[in-house]
């Protein structure tokens, strides 16, 4: 009987390398699937549909939302973002492990409807490890970086919510890290329903 797979849902600041974890872990370990968003913006140049993203008309998302087609979603910038639940259920169904990468509250409609999930906080070692790695990219100004920071700082805020910290110091520690608190989830007894209740039934029968 193949188990069910855990849902992750990693989050943190921009800048604490949350992008460099997820490409590690699935470079390093195939029992992972990256959950794939819905979004109405148009695709940018090289991105495909169902690979970025589910790239959709504003209709067709907002018929997803009616329908509860979507765990979690949110509206940025005059587009829509969201996490189709059939593309999750079918990967975690498949046996598959699945990472959603998404901002504070989208984690924590997550943790309503999926309690079991595992949620995770990506932080850089310090404060001013993470204003040095937003001004070593070099490709943002000043105001964005100082942008980015003070949303940080709101974002802090929020992380009590979370099961687990992650300090990315050194990321082939952090990737082990991550790698071991998803799969000791695999042990809770809320994952090992069948398996108690079939341990059961045989210690009926001896």
């Amino acid at each position: 009987m193949k188990n069910k797979g855990i849902l992750a849902v990693v989050s943190g600041f921009s800048g604490a390398g949350k992008g460099t974890l997820m490409k590690a872990l699935l470079q390093n370990y195939d029992n992972y699937a990256l959950s794939i968003s819905a979004t109405t913006r148009s695709p940018r140049e090289g991105e495909a549909d169902g690979r970025e993203y589910f790239f959709l008309t504003e209709e067709a998302f907002e018929e997803k939302i009616r329908n509860n087609e979507l765990i979690e979603y949110a509206r940025y910038v005059n587009h829509y973002y969201g996490t189709p639940r059939d593309y999750v259920e079918q990967k975690m169904a498949e046996g598959k492990d699945v990472i959603l990468e998404i901002e504070i509250q989208g984690a924590l409609k997550v943790k309503e409807q999926y309690p079991d999930a595992i949620l995770l906080f990506v932080m850089p070692p310090n404060a001013l490890t993470l204003k040095n790695r937003l001004t070593g990219r070099g490709t943002e100004t000043e105001e964005v970086i100082d942008a980015r920071l003070k949303r940080a700082a709101d974002e802090a805020e929020g992380i009590e919510a979370y099961d687990y910290i992650l300090i990315n110091d050194d990321l082939d520690a952090c990737v082990e890290q991550m790698h071991c608190l998803i799969q000791g989830q695999h042990c809770r007894v809320s994952q090992n329903l069948e398996l108690i209740q079939q341990m059961r039934s045989q210690l009926k029968e001896l």
